[in-house]
């Protein structure tokens, strides 16, 4: 019997950063909720309930630092882990002060940040969730298991999938009809600072086509959009 997920509210304006986080932590097995401003998130914090919440400084509307206080000044406890290009020890002991958990510099490395938003939650005394519905996707007869990194093809023959396959299959099938571009791509599957060579991408749609197309060269489901990317259709 499924548990409810953990839920994560990621409070992050820098676009492809945050669809990054917000893929892997779906990856992770997380339930991601968003804000991209200061005064959403703090409605959010306000109103719903988070075993965790991942917050940068800089922001529209509100500073990370202002949230921190306002939601510690009335007495909510979910752990905060702050994201933050400032990385002096000043605004280290800044943010700890007001009442935040943790505190990780941009650029950082996402299995640290993983690790520690893993930390922070057992620390809190969530218990661990299993995998749910919303963890695969499944079309043509293919289902897709994004948590175990694995799929099931139609044939019945089970395959592996390395995490960036299933960060790719992700984006493209949570943006269903919509083509995705190569930049999109790239800051979003390989990190907003460090990107392979576009013809990485390029080996990555073909192998999807080898697990999921009947016919590889006609390829009705992982589609290129010449000079721009690609798109998912089902």
């Amino acid at each position: 019997m499924s548990i409810q997920k953990q839920t994560i509210l990621v409070v992050e304006d820098e676009v492809h950063l945050h669809e990054a986080l917000k893929l892997n932590l779906e990856l992770e097995g997380y339930e991601v909720s968003s804000a991209f401003d200061g005064p959403n998130a703090l409605n959010q914090i306000q109103h719903a309930h988070f075993d965790l919440i991942i917050l940068d400084v800089m922001l529209p509307g509100m500073d990370g630092y202002t949230i921190v206080e306002s939601v510690r000044l009335h007495h909510i406890n979910t752990p905060i882990l702050i994201l933050s290009a400032k990385n002096t020890s000043a605004n280290r002991v800044q943010g700890l002060k007001l009442g935040a958990d943790d505190y990780l510099t941009k650029p950082f490395n996402l299995e640290e940040l993983l690790l520690r938003v893993s930390k922070l939650i057992q620390k809190s005394g969530t218990p661990t969730t299993t995998l749910v519905s919303n963890d695969t996707y499944s079309f043509s007869g293919h289902t897709i298991y994004f948590k175990l990194l694995q799929a099931t093809l139609g044939s019945g023959e089970k395959i592996n999938l390395t995490k960036k396959e299933a960060m790719l299959l992700k984006l493209l099938i949570e943006n269903k009809n919509t083509i995705i571009t190569r930049e999109r791509i790239l800051q979003t599957v390989w990190g907003y600072q460090v990107f392979p060579n576009t013809r990485t991408i390029d080996n990555f749609i073909l192998n999807f086509r080898k697990y999921f197309e009947s016919d590889s060269k006609n390829p009705l489901h992982f589609i290129s959009i010449r000079g721009i990317g690609y798109k998912f259709q089902d």
